[in-house]
């Protein structure tokens, strides 16, 4: 018989600095009195978002048989709590999302995630910056903003926000070796941000970028862009040595706006030929009561650790990563 690969992809020694700097980030959040919660890793509903494949499966409830949602974050659960009057949470929390594996991700990972009831995002990018340093324990440099159209004019030479669909295609195509005339804008952009920006983001120090278009607001307020009245949204992501580390928003509050971007996302997913997803009803009837102002980010703690410990996967600090698992 053949022998199965059984052994764990991260190292014993390395599953124990793991832990230590989970320890790390635990102190980090107790010495701010930021209370750490556990929420559930499955829901009636999943995420929407186009460019993110959920998890499903049937189970037994006192209802009956039930679709339920393995959550690609814990951001609906947390924000059903921060409505409750939790105040400032954290969470280390188990996520999926399928077809994810490589040196970058893993269908299943685990997520930091936080809110800030109250917080700018100024605010909050002040603290995602002194939580990485930490956890890093070193000064990985300065501390730059950059503003998404200015990488795209600087690095591709055009304003993502005017130039015309046609030579944003033709452009992705030849960048990406793809068929992108029938591309949706986005869709070129995020191309050409992952294939000509992102590699070189955080190489001089850590890079918050912002003021993403207002179509990538996803669960984010929008506001103007100083420069020309444009739609932005209120979102930054952070990078070092080319990896996304974490993306944060000011919090959408507006349960109608909510359900129209829900709404709008599952017609996209028609369009495109993708299945529907369940939106989370849950999480609407909580923004209707009224969830308090505020940012919340997402970090990809296993990214993070995967710097600190310099390997050169999320695979080599996990216990047992696809498809090993």
């Amino acid at each position: 018989m053949q022998e199965i690969d059984w052994q764990p992809t991260a190292t014993v020694a390395t599953l124990h600095k793991r832990a230590r700097l989970l320890a790390a980030v635990r102190a980090f959040f107790a010495e701010r009195g930021v209370l750490e919660v556990e929420t559930p890793v499955l829901g009636h509903g999943g995420s929407t978002d186009v460019h993110l494949a959920s998890l499903s499966l049937e189970a037994t409830t006192p209802a009956g048989r039930e679709r339920l949602w393995l959550q690609t974050s814990p951001e609906f659960h947390m924000k059903r709590l921060l409505v409750a009057g939790s105040g400032p949470i954290f969470q280390l929390a188990r996520s999926f999302r399928d077809g994810e594996v490589g040196g970058r991700h893993n269908i299943e990972f685990t997520m930091l995630e936080w809110y800030r009831p109250g917080f700018s995002l100024d605010e909050l990018i002040e603290e995602v910056v002194a939580l990485i340093r930490q956890v890093l324990d070193c000064d990985p440099g300065p501390l730059r903003r950059r503003r998404y159209r200015e990488l795209f004019r600087k690095g591709l030479g055009l304003d993502p926000f005017s130039v015309d669909l046609n030579t944003l295609r033709r452009l992705a195509g030849e960048r990406g070796g793809l068929d992108m005339r029938d591309a949706a804008r986005d869709d070129c952009l995020d191309l050409l941000m992952s294939l000509a920006i992102e590699p070189t983001l955080g190489r001089e120090g850590l890079d918050v970028v912002v003021d993403y278009p207002a179509s990538q607001a996803a669960l984010a307020r929008r506001h103007r862009d100083p420069e020309d009245g444009e739609w932005v949204a209120s979102r930054f992501e952070v990078y070092l040595e080319g990896l996304e580390l974490a993306n944060g928003y000011d919090e959408l509050t507006d349960a109608a706006e909510q359900r129209a971007r829900f709404a709008e996302d599952n017609a996209a997913r028609r369009r495109l030929g993708l299945p529907e997803v369940a939106v989370d009803q849950r999480l609407l009837s909580a923004l209707e009561h009224g969830m308090p102002t505020g940012s919340g980010v997402a970090l990809g703690i296993d990214r993070l650790i995967q710097l600190a410990l310099e390997k050169s996967s999320v695979a080599e600090v996990m216990a047992f990563a696809t498809p090993r698992c």
